[in-house]
C-alpha cells in the first residue's frame, strides 16, 4: 500500500477500532428496528391479476433494511476475521433478547388502559385498542422467528464467506459476496416465514381457494426475490467499500492467502507507512 500518510501504531488500532464500532453499530441497530418493525406491515411490490385470484409481490416491511446486516458482517468478516464476525452475530442474539424483554416489561407494568369485561382486552380511556399491545404481539412473534432464523442464517453466512474466501485464496470477492449472502437469506426466509406462520400466526391469510403450501410458497419466493436482487446490487457498494477501506484501515484482506514472499512484502509497505 504505497503513497499512505505515516500513521502510529496507536493511531491506526483507534481508526481500525471506529470502524469496527461503525459497521458493528450499523448491524446491530438495522436488525433492533427490522425486529420492531417485522410484520407490523407488508409492503405490495406488484400484483398480477385480480381479486382473490391474484399474484402479489409483498415483502414485510422488516424485510427492507435486512440486506444491510449481510453487508456489514461480510465487511467484519473481510478485514476483523471471523472470530469478531461471530461476536457480533452473538450480540445480535442477546439484542433480540433485549427487544423481547422491554416488550415484555412495557406490557406488563402499570398504564393508563382499562380492562373490557366483554372482550377481556386492554382499553384506552377514549375506547381504542392501544397500539403498543398490537406492535408487541407482533414483535414477540417476529422476534421468535427472527432469532432462529437469524442465527442459521447470519452463521451460515459467516462460515460460507470464508470457505470461499479459502478456497479462492483470498481473490473473487463476489463470490464469497454473492455466495455466502444469497444461501444464508434464503436459509433465512425460509425460516421466518414457516415459524411466523406455524408458531406466531401472524401472516395474512390465504385467499379462499389458494392452499397453504401455494400460500406460502408465494412469501418466500417474493422476500427471497427481493433480497436477491438487493444482494446482486450490493456487489458494486461492497467492492468500493473494501478497495477504500482496505487502503483507510491498512489491511490487505487476501494477505493471509498469500505465499511467503508476498506477505513479507506487503507487510514491510504496511508497517514502514504505520510508523511516524
Amino acid at each position: 500500500m504505497k503513497n499512505l500518510v505515516d500513521l502510529t501504531p496507536a493511531a491506526l488500532h483507534e481508526r481500525r477500532e471506529r470502524i469496527f464500532l461503525i459497521l458493528a453499530g450499523l448491524f446491530l441497530g438495522t436488525l433492533a428496528m427490522l425486529n420492531i418493525l417485522g410484520i407490523s406491515r407488508f409492503i405490495k411490490l406488484a400484483q398480477w391479476g385480480e381479486a382473490d385470484n391474484a399474484w402479489i409481490f409483498a415483502v414485510a416491511v422488516g424485510v427492507l433494511p435486512y440486506p444491510i446486516t449481510f453487508i456489514c458482517t461480510d465487511l467484519i468478516s473481510e478485514f476483523y476475521g471471523r472470530r469478531r464476525a461471530n461476536f457480533v452475530v452473538w450480540v445480535g442474539l442477546l439484542l433480540n433478547l433485549w427487544v423481547v424483554f422491554i416488550m415484555w416489561l412495557g406490557g406488563t407494568l402499570p398504564g393508563f388502559e382499562t380492562l373490557d369485561p366483554q372482550t377481556g382486552k386492554l382499553l384506552n380511556p377514549d375506547g381504542s385498542e392501544p397500539v403498543f399491545f398490537k406492535m408487541r404481539d407482533l414483535t414477540f412473534g417476529a422476534v421468535t422467528a427472527s432469532m432462529i432464523a437469524y442465527l442459521a442464517a447470519q452463521f451460515c453466512d459467516v462460515y460460507l464467506f470464508h470457505f470461499w474466501k479459502r478456497m479462492t485464496k483470498g481473490k473473487k470477492l463476489w463470490l464469497r459476496n454473492n455466495g455466502s449472502t444469497l444461501v444464508s437469506q434464503l436459509v433465512d426466509t425460509v425460516a421466518v416465514i414457516l415459524i411466523t406462520h406455524f408458531w406466531a400466526q401472524a401472516l395474512p391469510q390465504a385467499p379462499e381457494g389458494r392452499s397453504l403450501a401455494l400460500h406460502l410458497s408465494l412469501f418466500i419466493v417474493t422476500g427471497y426475490a427481493f433480497k436477491f436482487a438487493v444482494a446482486l446490487i450490493d456487489t458494486i457498494p461492497i467492492y468500493v467499500c473494501v478497495h477504500y477501506l482496505g487502503r483507510y484501515l491498512r489491511i490487505d484482506p487476501t494477505l493471509e492467502h498469500r505465499d511467503d514472499a508476498e506477505k513479507t512484502s506487503v507487510m514491510r509497505e504496511s508497517s514502514g507507512s504505520s510508523t511516524a
